[in-house]
This record gives structure tokens, sequence and C-alpha cells, in this order.
């Protein structure tokens, strides 16, 4: 892979655009590379889609509470697991049984949400795999 310097990228965007554009052109490219670099936060992200996309039945008393032990009201419930065990593994997403279910890959007979309501789009699905790659931290 060829690694590329920001100062032979300001080199070559001078000679095309010319001076004046490329300072503004080169702050555009590089504050989304910035952007990507920062930790999903679990309480601005992560938090918010749970609840949207598995609240009515793993919040309060609901009925995935009731039938498997999934409480998902605090970072502390979501993290307990289930009553056979946790359902994240910080840092492995992809050993992770809510990923697992959320996606599919388990069964797809009990992909969650279970009803089909509301599902996970893929580039949710693709935050919830970096916070719990990135540790799953109560962020």
């Amino acid at each position: 892979m060829m690694s590329v310097s920001s100062r032979s990228i300001k080199h070559v965007f001078s000679k095309v655009l010319g001076g004046g554009m490329i300072l503004s052109l080169f702050a555009v490219l590089t504050t989304g590379c910035a952007q990507q670099s920062q930790p999903v936060s679990y309480k601005e992200t992560i938090a918010p889609l749970l609840t949207d996309h598995c609240g009515r039945c793993h919040m309060g008393n609901g009925p995935g509470t009731q039938k498997s032990g999934l409480a998902m009201d605090s970072y502390e419930q979501l993290l307990k697991g289930t009553r056979i065990g946790a359902v994240i593994q910080p840092g492995d997403a992809t050993g992770s049984t809510l990923l697992s279910l959320v996606e599919g890959r388990a069964d797809p007979a009990i992909r969650m949400p279970l009803d089909g309501h509301n599902p996970f789009r893929p580039d949710e699905i693709k935050l919830l795999r970096r916070w719990i790659d990135e540790g799953a931290k109560d962020n």
C-alpha cells in the first residue's frame, strides 16, 4: 500500500487547482478523516440506536427481557447480558452474540428485532460493530 503524505497531497492539489483553493479543499478532505477516528459514543450513538430498535422488547419489563433476561435500560444491564451470559464481547464484534443476532448470522429465524419491526440499517450495524470492536466503552 502506498503511503501519501499530506505535503504531497497539498503539492498535487496546488498544481491542479492553484494556490487559493488548496487550503479549503485540503481542510474539507482531512476533516472527514478526523471524524472517522473519533470513537463511537455509547451515550450519543449506541444507546439511542438500541432504544430505537430494541426498546420495545428489551427495556422495562418487555417481552424480550422476560424471555431472555436481556435488559437494555442501562449500559450495565446490556453488558450483563442474558440469563445464559454476555451478548457483547468488548473488542470482538464478530464474537458478540448481539451483533450476530442483529445481522442474522446466528439463525435468520431469530434475527433481531425478532418480528422484523424497525430493523437496523447497514450503517447502524457498522456503528454497532465499530463500538464493540473499540471495546464497547461506556463513553
